[in-house]
């Protein structure tokens, strides 16, 4: 969504400097402690540091403005590395992955599917076989052609990865059923799947789908590391690269196979985008306001006021996917009891953190998954903030005594734990911040620790006596869904197979043929994961935060809330803001 210019209330008082991490909370934590988090983010954009020195911090060169044919892009980090099917592309790389590669479909942010590199398709009808007829002429950026060859490369490693390289599986395409394809000529594909597969066709668009040369998803593990290894379709290539400092690419200028939807064709209107990276959150705000960089990704929510009254364009896009919330290991105590699971989920109060941390482009969640999906239900109340009832609940678990500092416990052990803020989502520190302090008042001990990206995985994704993780998870269709749940899967509720109705719903999800009678199992799915406590949401994930400046438009942005500049045009470049079939594209891609 975009945010329009016009008045908007002064942002927050100045703060005081934030504490040390790790940060034990309790209960007299107060909104200005949790602010601290956000440091100058919580100003306006007077009180930012001079602009200047945002850039020299990030080693950018040349003068304060772009060129109106290229395109500066500050970024917190590019750590997660550039192995396709690891999922932490889906916050940071994909930025850059998005302009280097295509998709066999484009799914755009309703879920709505539109040819790319396949320009049509048939569907059996018990939806286990599908035939894809790709685009004639397509190449990679090294000569090699994009042909039914490459596309059955490409789905096998998505589907089953490499496990014997230490080469993942795409998380959420349907590889437990997927039998296998077949080229039947070179421009048509043959995919069959033994269980019917209606999200098959939609995650084609999903942003771990890419489309990489036959050379490049055989390399090893070590060599798919080096970015220079990884070769796309794209209407960019690479120009140059180095760990934790800068992508650059350039325009190929032969691309001529964009899907119809961006309203362009041929090569894009922008020669160059340079992609810094500039990890610290108040300079890539700096940087922006001082008109040095064209777009700046995940600045503070709470400075985004002051950059709409200076008439900046922001962006902020909400992806089909999960909620942002918890998803609760069950086998790692406390939260092995569904009394504390629920009181935990109830003592959170979502209107505070949307009040103190948040503006008005944050929602409320509704479920477990985001408003957009389109079988989603309202199942808010599932999820009450009512202190008194999780209160009763902790008593009923057990967790009636009192330490010396006021702490439930039960047996002589308090009831503590740690939360790991996630670094793929601004605003996430104060937010945990602020549910240390609510879930203080009840008794229960939280610490915060603030880790990067690099650490994140290990600490808290992968590590199994971790109670709770924060999810920040996209999907382009629900039916992946099961994917994730069941023990076939990612098991995220570390259940195995004792919960047979979890189960039992999750295959009915991911095997039916049916969209209609699909929706009424997915909500069912959706009250019993609820009921449990087994996933705790928070608000409506916008995980994309892009303050850009007025003279860039031309973006569309897809069904995981990632941006393509193929159509892209500042001010004065390309075709005066034209694409190459003279349309004029809106800041969402849209016709004017």
């Amino acid at each position: 969504m975009t945010r329009p210019v016009g008045p908007a209330p002064v942002g927050p008082s100045p703060v005081d400097p934030p504490p040390a991490d790790p940060t034990p909370v309790g209960p007299d934590v107060t909104r200005r402690r949790l602010l601290r988090g956000l440091g100058a983010g919580a100003l306006g954009l007077a009180a930012l540091p001079l602009a200047g020195c945002a850039l020299e911090a990030a080693h950018a060169a040349g003068s304060s403005e772009t060129p109106e044919d290229e395109l500066t892009f500050l970024i917190s980090n590019l750590d997660g590395g550039w192995v396709p099917s690891k999922s932490a592309i889906s916050s940071y790389e994909a930025n850059v992955w998005q302009q280097l590669t295509d998709k066999l479909v484009h799914t755009d942010e309703k879920g709505t599917i539109t040819p790319w590199i396949a320009e049509s398709w048939d569907v059996a009808s018990d939806s286990t076989e599908f035939t894809l007829h790709l685009k004639d002429g397509v190449t990679f950026s090294d000569g090699t052609a994009l042909d039914a060859d490459a596309v059955v490369a490409n789905l096998d490693v998505w589907a089953k990865g490499r496990p014997d390289a230490g080469i993942a599986k795409v998380g959420l395409f349907p590889g437990s059923t997927y039998d296998g394809a077949e080229a039947l000529d070179e421009r048509t594909v043959r995919v069959r799947f033994t269980a019917p597969s209606l999200s098959f066709l939609p995650t084609l668009g999903y942003h771990g789908c890419l489309l990489l040369s036959p050379e490049s998803v055989t390399r090893s593990l070590g060599e798919q590391s080096d970015l220079a290894h990884q070769i796309g379709s794209g209407p960019f290539v690479l120009d140059s690269w180095a760990a934790s400092d800068h992508v650059t690419l350039v325009r190929r200028e032969d691309y001529d196979w964009a899907p119809p939807v961006l309203g362009r064709s041929g090569a894009a209107a922008l020669r160059k985008l340079t992609f810094k990276v500039l990890p610290d959150d108040t300079l890539r705000a700096s940087a922006a306001r001082a008109h040095q960089s064209d777009v700046s990704y995940n600045v503070n929510p709470q400075v985004l006021d002051s950059f709409t009254e200076a008439g900046f364009t922001i962006e902020v896009p909400r992806y089909i996917g999960f909620t942002h919330g918890f998803r609760v290991r069950t086998n790692v105590a406390p939260f092995d009891d569904v009394r504390v699971r629920r009181a935990i989920t109830r003592g959170i109060d979502r209107d505070e953190i949307l009040r103190t941390v948040f503006t008005k482009d944050w929602e409320s969640a509704t479920s477990w998954l985001q408003s957009s999906v389109p079988e989603a239900e309202d199942h808010s109340d599932l999820f009450p903030y009512d202190p008194d009832s999780a209160a009763r609940l902790l008593d009923d678990a057990g967790w009636t005594g009192r330490s010396d500092d006021g702490y439930r416990t039960k047996g002589g052990t308090e009831l503590a734990f740690t939360l790991y803020p996630t670094p793929y989502l601004t605003g996430s520190v104060p937010e945990a911040e602020l549910i240390s302090q609510q879930l203080g008042r009840l008794g229960i001990r939280v610490a915060t620790q603030k880790i990067d990206v690099a650490a994140y995985s290990g600490k808290v994704e992968d590590n199994p006596d971790q109670g709770l993780a924060e999810v920040t998870r996209s999907f382009v269709d629900a039916g992946t869904v099961a994917g994730v749940i069941t023990a076939d899967g990612e098991d995220w509720f570390a259940l195995g197979d004792s919960d047979e109705r979890l189960a039992d719903l999750a295959g009915r999800v991911a095997g039916t043929a049916d969209r209609t009678e699909r929706a009424g199992v997915i909500d069912e799915l959706s009250q019993h994961v609820l009921e449990q406590a087994y996933f705790i949401p928070l608000e409506q994930n916008v995980q994309r935060i892009y303050v850009q400046t007025p003279e860039l438009s031309g973006i569309t942005v897809n069904a995981v809330a990632i941006p393509s500049y193929h159509a892209a045009t500042k001010t004065g470049s390309g075709a005066d803001g034209k694409g190459a079939d003279g349309r004029t594209s809106d800041g969402n891609g849209a016709d004017a």
